[in-house]
């Protein structure tokens, strides 16, 4: 398929720009991808899809505070450090802007104690820096960011923004994006969930911004993905093998939980492992572990537009991002959501 196909237009009324008041009060949109039948519902009703023994695979991931402002020591000229992975002790994979004018030797200032040494430049983009002193934990370095909220938010980042861009279940520190699929879930519709004999497997993908990144290439195979670290214990495999072999449904909380679950999949089972991924499902894509997909409203030419749509048909994915837009439904990381049966 052509990147044009996965083009629609958008308002800039529909893109949220924050939260609904309380998780689990956000529009619900089903679709049945055999029928092409729409359903209006609200996000807590979401518990009705489930039967017991099935399995609910969320991403529990936790968001950094990945957006760091400093000044050049030089001139003073302010510089936005966008934090991606870190690499050991204190050298970290960032990106900087405005880049025009860096350059490796450049130190960046953050405060009287604390500052940073550009050590490289990278591909796509992508600088090494090293933070000193050198006897900084992670800790302290986060001290300095904020959450890295996503450019279509045109607001500054508010004190609510660093609880509610994290999911309830949020835990492993790595991501520089939330799930955010699995931001509407509570604590409480979890427990629900589980008391109707649902297993609820905790896994994780740390997100990066490669998982955002528009396609650029027309031709949308040719796109290459960034690698994501992910981890499937021997548990919640083996809860997920069983529920295929038994004939119960498997669902998946967000296209980065999906990707995991599909990259571990090897002869028809699932594996226990920690890996990094590139996979990148765009149609046509034959899915070997989900059976039904919860996940948010997404970007115009992005691959997690070109996932659901391999999920479910293309056509039938636009026909209700249309149909949301006719019922004012919220799109994008603070929006409403989608589950696909």
């Amino acid at each position: 398929m052509n990147l044009d196909d996965f083009v629609f237009s958008l308002p800039r009324k529909f893109i949220a720009q924050y939260p609904p008041e309380d998780r689990g009060t956000s529009k619900l949109l089903v679709l049945d991808r055999k029928t092409g039948e729409i359903e209006h519902r609200m996000f807590a009703e979401i518990v009705d899809y489930f039967s017991p023994n099935d399995v609910l695979c969320i991403n529990n991931t936790k968001v950094i505070p990945a957006r760091l402002y400093g000044n050049k020591e030089s001139t003073k000229g302010r510089v936005e450090v966008f934090l991606l992975n870190r690499f050991n002790g204190t050298l970290w994979n960032a990106l900087l802007k405005p880049a025009k004018r860096l350059r490796p030797g450049v130190k960046i200032v953050f405060n009287e104690q604390i500052g940073c040494n550009i050590e490289e430049r990278g591909r796509d983009g992508k600088w090494k820096i090293k933070f000193y002193p050198e006897t900084l934990t992670e800790k302290d370095i986060f001290s300095l960011g904020e959450v890295p909220l996503p450019p279509y938010i045109k607001r500054k980042v508010e004190r609510g923004d660093y609880d509610r861009y994290q999911t309830v279940y949020a835990r492993r520190q790595g991501s520089v994006a939330s799930p955010t699929a699995g931001l509407h879930f509570t604590e409480m519709m979890l427990t629900r969930i589980e008391r109707n004999g649902v297993k609820v497997i905790r896994m994780f993908l740390h997100i990066g911004l490669g998982t955002f990144r528009s396609v650029k290439t027309q031709d949308i195979s040719l796109h290459k993905m960034d690698s994501e670290y992910y981890e499937i214990n021997r548990k919640g495999a083996m809860a997920i093998n069983a529920a295929k072999k038994n004939g119960s449904a498997v669902f998946a909380v967000g296209t980065s939980t999906t990707r995991a679950l599909e990259t571990a999949c090897r002869d028809g089972e699932v594996m226990a492992e920690s890996r990094w991924t590139e996979k990148f499902i765009y149609p046509p894509y034959k899915f070997k572990v989900i059976d039904h997909l919860i996940t948010n409203f997404h970007l115009p030419r992005t691959t997690l537009l070109m996932l659901v749509s391999a999920f479910a048909d293309r056509k039938l994915i636009l026909n209700a991002y249309e149909e949301a837009k006719k019922q004012g439904y919220r799109f994008f990381s603070y929006g409403d959501a989608m589950l696909i049966l």
